[in-house]
């Protein structure tokens, strides 16, 4: 695995890459030791840091530069222990930039409208920060609800995804 750190305007960006180019744990911190835990135990290997991380580091540069697609493409490699958090993930990616949706919405969109808890469990999960858009999910009143990395981070991404 390699990773590098970015600066942004939300803070540092660490990313965690195969050796393919699949993110497999991204944050916004500068400790790639905060990162590794997050990574399926079947995924990790020794990272090594690098300056660059080629298709990564650009798509992430279009979006801070306003392209807010250019993340979409970027593969990503997360496992977990059922098959309701993979496909979430897979959902999540389909929230666009500035559409954000509620834990309640996001539960329907993944074909289970029941299961916010577990859709909420999701975006907890989530080891792929900002490729895996959990700060596009909101409580059902509109407010920010948690992030791992913090509310002025989900604040910012929000704010850069709005629409005018």
């Amino acid at each position: 695995m390699n990773h590098a750190t970015m600066t942004t305007p939300a803070g540092p960006l660490t990313i965690v890459v195969s050796g393919d180019g699949a993110v497999r744990a991204a944050g916004f911190t500068a400790d790639v030791g905060m990162l590794l835990p997050l990574v399926h135990p079947g995924l990790r290997a020794e990272p090594r840091a690098v300056r660059d991380l080629g298709a990564v580091t650009t798509a992430v540069r279009d979006y801070l530069g306003g392209d807010l697609a250019a993340i979409d493409a970027v593969p990503v490699e997360q496992r977990t222990g059922g098959p309701f958090m993979g496909h979430a993930w897979a959902v999540m990616r389909d929230i666009k930039a500035g559409e954000p949706v509620t834990y309640t919405g996001f539960a329907a969109l993944a074909g289970r409208p029941l299961a916010v808890r577990a859709a909420a469990a999701a975006c907890a999960r989530n080891a792929a920060a900002l490729f895996v858009p959990c700060h596009r999910v909101l409580r059902t009143d509109g407010t920010l609800g948690g992030y791992r990395w913090g509310l002025d981070v989900k604040t910012w991404l929000l704010a850069h995804e709005a629409r005018p």
